[in-house]
């Protein structure tokens, strides 16, 4: 059996629905679920957050669900948390296909749903962000810049695209404290540093996002204080 968890579902024909997976060992799988009826539905159990337990049928790459239970209950994320974890969700589908696989990303997206459960902060977006930019391939190195040499806490660094970090002349909108840089690889960011590492994510996102809005921000969309909004 496979663990794993849904990332989105959409109708399909009949009483089925196209799934969007993350599965353990797998990564991104896209699947078809057929839903049944009454004691038999699947439907309640088909939902975000939900570990499951399943087999996956047939040889292309659209792939069939089937014996599908829970493996536990449910992840209890609840009010705006629960919009973090759409968040995170809506990442994935978007930024990873299923050729790309992303098989690291299941303990980093369980273990994230987890923490977020026990007491939510930012900086668990930041964290979960950074390994999934490391994962596609987009998220240069924050311990060292273009040229090699090590980044300076008391320094400050502007982004150069498809490179890396250069030095940079004082705070700017567009600049990176060392520091933030270093406690960003470390999974050590305070308070101070959520700022800068929010605009930093949104800069490293944007390619694979492109510019359709991400709809789990709209949720936010009338609490400024809150870690997706602008």
């Amino acid at each position: 059996m496979l663990r794993g968890y849904v990332l989105h579902t959409r109708p399909f024909r009949d009483s089925s629905v196209l799934v969007n997976l993350l599965v353990d060992g797998r990564g991104r799988v896209d699947c078809v679920a057929r839903l049944g009826s009454g004691k038999s539905s699947i439907k309640s159990i088909l939902q975000p957050f939900q570990p499951l337990i399943f087999e996956l049928s047939g040889r292309s790459s659209l792939k069939n669900l089937i014996q599908v239970e829970a493996a536990s209950p449910a992840i209890p994320l609840s009010g705006e948390v629960s919009f973090s974890g759409f968040y995170l969700n809506e990442l994935l589908v978007r930024c990873v296909t299923v050729d790309h696989g992303a098989e690291a990303l299941f303990f980093t997206y369980h273990s994230t749903l987890m923490a977020m459960a026990a007491g939510f902060c930012q900086s668990q977006l930041r964290y979960f962000e950074l390994e999934l930019l490391k994962e596609i391939g987009l998220m240069p190195t924050l311990t060292v810049d273009i040229n090699q040499d090590a980044i300076e806490a008391d320094y400050y660094y502007r982004m150069l695209a498809d490179e890396g970090f250069v030095t940079a002349l004082g705070p700017k909108s567009n600049h990176f404290s060392g520091e933030m840089l270093l406690a960003l690889n470390e999974h050590k960011l305070l308070p101070t540093h959520f700022q800068q590492a929010k605009h930093l994510m949104r800069l490293m996102l944007a390619p694979c996002l492109g510019d359709k809005p991400l709809k789990s921000r709209a949720l936010f969309k009338y609490r400024p204080s809150s870690p997706l909004a602008k």
